[in-house]
């Protein structure tokens, strides 16, 4: 019954699989449902109005290396999306690469990045397979935009800004709470400087008059896949979110937990701020109304005498992390991969490719601008 389904979705009862196994089906692309409990994932699966045509099966599997290797066997793909990614991902990109399959998954922290990147991304390279940690809208819309600046010649310097108007899921901020609690990096003359602690900063929007608070949230993926890009000398990534109450709690929370919480060991650390995050959000959120959740990326990128506006208008951020999945394992399905080893979206995928079918799906538009 498995011989056909070459993709893996571990973590697909969550708020963010279910998105992805949606947009598999809508791509008639079969997968097998991954997660630690057959009866919740085959529940949630049925919940999905848009999977009744959709070709998939669920299996039950545990978080070990031998357990994950067996399922992954035979299969080409794994898009994890079981997160905190530095509590539970390393036994799901060992197995991943024990069975030969590409891994792919939808962190926004940058220390799992830089793990992976560091353990793991030679040994894939090695094997021809892709690792690529922020397949999904952080880090993945950031980088497009990126690339887009980078398209002018004798850019070299990428400033970005995400502005999102969403909530976030219940997993979301158990993982957020801790990456912005962990060492942030902005790339400054080809180096990696980290960022103060839960210090906000005041960002200006595109499209808005608004001053808003925003935080590096992570750092960003963007400089770390632009620390050995010979194009890049500089890139620092801020996010900032339009309900700024709701930020402002995380901003309380962050400067609260090193007031309470730095001088702990690591381990205690990681579960004061999946405590926190619990608090922070409780339930999952509905699905994503674009005409609601609408956001803006921006990248300045300069040269020594000129640069360029990049802006992407879209929505729905969580809906466009399963686009970017569903989009990618088409493509490696197709034989497009462009990139092995540890790569950003971009580079495995191509920019204007993965832009063209957020575009296509009503997720984003994008402007690109002399300045």
């Amino acid at each position: 019954m498995t011989e056909r389904k070459s993709v893996v979705v571990y973590g697909a009862s969550g708020y963010t699989g279910k998105l992805i196994a949606w947009h598999l089906a809508k791509a008639g692309i079969p997968f097998i449902a991954a997660g630690r409990d057959k009866i919740r994932l085959e529940a949630q699966m049925a919940s999905i109005p848009e999977l009744r045509k959709g070709e998939y099966e669920c299996q039950a599997v545990d978080n070990t290396v031998d357990d994950l290797a067996k399922l992954f066997d035979g299969r080409k793909i794994v898009y994890n999306v079981a997160g905190p990614f530095m509590q539970l991902g390393d036994p799901v990109v060992q197995a991943a690469l024990k069975a030969g399959c590409h891994y792919l998954d939808t962190t926004g922290e940058t220390d799992w990045m830089l793990k992976v990147r560091n353990e793991y991304g030679k040994q894939f390279a090695d094997a021809g397979l892709l690792l690529a940690p922020a397949s999904s809208y952080m880090w993945t819309a950031g980088n497009i935009a990126a690339e887009l600046a980078l398209e002018t010649p004798g850019v070299d310097t990428l400033d970005i800004l995400y502005l999102a108007d969403t909530a976030t899921s219940v997993a979301s901020t158990k993982s957020f709470l801790r990456m912005c609690t962990k060492p942030q990096y902005y790339l400054e003359h080809g180096k990696l400087v980290q960022w103060p602690y839960a210090t906000p900063y005041e960002v200006r929007v595109a499209d808005s008059s608004r001053l808003y608070k925003a935080l590096p949230w992570s750092g960003g993926g963007e400089p770390l896949w632009y620390e050995t890009d010979s194009r890049v000398r500089n890139c620092s990534t801020l996010v900032a979110f339009r309900n700024q109450a709701m930020f402002g709690a995380v901003i309380d929370a962050l400067q609260d937990f090193e007031t309470k919480y730095r001088h702990l060991p690591a381990s205690e650390q990681e579960t004061i701020t999946n405590e926190i995050g619990g608090t922070l959000t409780q339930k999952e959120p509905d699905r994503e109304d674009p005409m609601k959740c609408r956001g803006v990326i921006t990248c300045f990128g300069r040269s020594n005498t000129g640069g360029v506006s990049v802006i992407l208008r879209g929505n729905s951020p969580y809906l466009q992390t399963a686009a970017i999945a569903a989009e990618a394992c088409r493509r490696i399905l197709a034989n497009q991969l462009l990139a092995t080893g540890f790569a950003s979206p971009a580079k495995a995928f191509g920019a204007r490719s993965l832009m063209s079918a957020l575009a296509t799906l009503g997720y984003h538009t994008w402007e690109v601008q002399a300045v």
